[in-house]
């Protein structure tokens, strides 16, 4: 493809070079670069592509776009005002606009996003129909797992995605949509079937500054589809969202338990295992028995069911693949291999998500609930102190640990977390080692007891300074009891 082509579809400052010239590939990572590149330099939060344009050049980039005036001997450079935005636009421009040619599905909220892509994905691959799924865990290109790197992926890596998607024949995908994908810039030239929020409790408050910036930066999502918007609307938010954006042609369908809803929940009963419940639908109801406890489980299996509904499947059919969904990874993720007492991995890294998981534990308690958890490191430090109040206030024991700390001090987070706790409780351990958190919480677990480790879920890693190490609190749980108690 041609720059002076690819130039048409921008906005210039200024342009310096042949614009005459075949781009082969575009980047924005410089090890990716090759010859024949365009190379655009994106300022992230902790570095600026600026610096890279050297090793850019040096692995073969033909051309380079910046924000700042840059001049380089005998290569072109283009000057935007808003490189992120102009990304979004080339990258689509460049992968021939590929969300138009599928049924896209976004899930935004600061909970269940995760959970609800998978349910849906479940959904389909029971139909024998392949999807395509971009989230936190893992992306995936029907049965082909790609490494999840954040929740939405900058704009050009989502279009490459979105292309081969198409390449293999996938028509559908489910995606978690970000507040940072939707107010960076990220999803500008991504066309939306289906748009469905979660619900909103406070987190990237430090980027955001305050709930209404938040809420805002998800709702925008919702001007961006075509077939359907789907709301939460026993949340708050949720319901100022519909209000805001009920003038838009495209249909509302809403959800909820406490609500007169299009989609509601009747009978529900829940125990350690799982959770069973009628979804009713527009066009009829269906009874599912869903092997994942907790209340927080009836709206994400509502909110997938939802989506498929919309899409045209039978509602039996989304009952039937419901029923033989399996777990999800790091979500109320309970270790079957111990019997004892109940050990379960959650993500719960945010105030409401762990006090969903402790309310929820906490109806099928037969003795008492320990938590281990912590807060990573670089984040909204005003959740720490919350998390802590709610752990203290809600378990019969709380062990405050360290999470991700990155670049701070993890003994300093903790005890912006144990200011919380003891405004409520006195029963509590700080052990910032989480290996020997975890193992502490195993050695004092009597019969019954459920062990709650949260705040990393899924992840295989943990980030303490700019150092990745390899730690996964399902397999370091299970390790420690079968060490501690020989199973």
């Amino acid at each position: 493809m041609f720059l002076r082509d690819i130039l048409n579809k921008i906005k210039i400052k200024k342009v310096v070079g042949d614009v005459d010239i075949n781009i082969k590939d575009i980047q924005h990572y410089s090890p990716f670069v090759t010859k024949g590149s365009l190379f655009i330099c994106i300022e992230g939060f902790k570095t600026d592509g600026q610096l890279y344009i050297k090793e850019a050049i040096n692995r073969g980039a033909v051309a380079i776009i910046s924000e700042k005036e840059t001049e380089v001997d005998g290569l072109t450079v283009i000057q935007v005002e808003n490189a992120r935005r102009t990304m979004s636009s080339i990258a689509n421009y460049f992968y021939n606009e590929p969300t138009k040619k599928m049924r896209l599905i976004g899930i935004t909220g600061t909970n269940g996003k995760t959970s609800i892509t998978y349910m849906v994905k479940s959904i389909f691959e029971f139909c024998g129909k392949k999807i395509g799924l971009i989230g936190t865990i893992s992306n995936w290109i029907g049965d082909i797992k790609i490494e999840a790197i954040r929740t939405t992926p900058e704009s050009l890596d989502l279009q490459r995605i979105f292309s081969r998607m198409l390449r293999y024949s996938i028509d559908t995908c489910v995606m978690e949509v970000s507040s940072h994908a939707l107010e960076l810039g990220r999803v500008d030239d991504c066309t939306y079937g289906i748009g469905l929020f979660t619900n909103l409790s406070p987190e990237h408050l430090d980027f955001h500054i305050n709930m209404e910036n938040y809420r805002d930066a998800k709702k925008k999502l919702f001007y961006k589809t075509t077939l359907y918007n789907i709301i939460n609307i026993d949340d708050f938010h949720g319901k100022v969202i519909m209000e805001q954006i009920k003038d838009i042609e495209t249909p509302l369908l809403t959800f909820g338990v406490k609500e007169k809803a299009d989609i509601y929940a009747t009978d529900i009963d829940m125990n350690i295992k799982g959770v069973r419940f009628n979804i009713n639908m527009p066009k009829g109801m269906v009874y599912v028995d869903v092997k994942i406890p907790g209340m927080f489980t009836v709206y994400n299996v509502m909110a997938a069911a939802a989506v498929c509904y919309c899409l045209g499947i039978d509602i039996d059919k989304i009952g039937r693949a419901l029923n033989n969904m399996e777990s999800i990874p790091g979500r109320f993720e309970v270790i079957k291999e111990i019997e004892d007492f109940v050990i379960i991995v959650d993500y719960a890294h945010t105030p409401d998500a762990l006090e969903n998981v402790l309310k929820s534990a906490k109806m099928f308690a037969k003795n008492r609930i320990i938590t281990v958890f912590g807060c990573g490191g670089d984040r909204d430090k005003n959740k720490r102190a919350i998390m802590g109040e709610i752990s203290g206030r809600f378990s019969d024991y709380t062990i405050v640990t360290s999470d991700n700390p990155r670049t701070e001090e993890p003994l300093s987070i903790m005890k912006m977390i144990e200011k919380g706790v003891v405004k409520v409780t006195d029963k509590y351990n700080m052990i910032e080692d989480r290996k020997t958190a975890i193992q502490y919480a195993v050695k004092m677990a009597a019969g019954d007891d459920i062990i709650i480790i949260a705040g990393k879920g899924h992840e295989a890693t943990q980030t303490i300074g700019n150092k990745i190490l390899p730690f996964d609190d399902y397999k370091i749980a299970l390790q420690i009891v079968r060490e501690e108690r020989s199973i």
